[in-house]
């Protein structure tokens, strides 16, 4: 293979933020179409639906949401008065709150879970094929090597 140019590598690049953006903003359009989720709800609602007990302290799940303290709590302050999470006070460490689903927010996180592979399928793996499988162990490899 001949190497490439560097208005090769560049646009190849762009073309990799372009697909994943408009396919980011396709899914959270129709995740906020039918559940009224805005992107950040949606991935918090996401990570708890997939941790043990449904829940995860709230710092933790702050920085794996790669929101700050202020936008995290702004965002849990909505999700608590939508009634699908709660905050929870750990019982061994007083410093600790956890992020907890309500039942509500269990059934809904669930549902939009279960959306979001639906859409997925179409809109990923349909126009992809078998080649979806090699994008998303690309794409491990730029994550692990790139320290994220």
């Amino acid at each position: 293979m001949t190497e490439p140019n560097d208005d090769e590598v560049v646009t190849w690049w762009g073309l990799v933020i372009e697909g994943y953006l408009a396919t980011q903003n396709k899914l959270m359009g129709e995740i906020a179409e039918r559940f009224g989720l805005a992107p950040a709800s949606f991935d918090i609602l996401l990570r708890l639906v997939r941790s043990p007990e449904h829940r995860m302290p709230m710092t933790r799940l702050a920085v794996e949401a790669a929101l700050s303290s202020g936008g995290f709590t702004k965002v849990a302050d909505r999700l608590v008065a939508a009634d699908l999470i709660c905050r929870v006070p750990s019982p061994d460490d007083r410093r600790v709150t956890f992020a907890a689903l309500t039942e509500h927010g269990l059934d809904v996180a669930q549902q939009a879970r279960k959306a979001c592979a639906e859409i997925l399928r179409r809109i990923v793996l349909t126009p992809l094929g078998d080649d979806a499988p090699g994008l998303a162990e690309a794409m491990r490899t730029l994550r692990t090597v790139n320290g994220a």
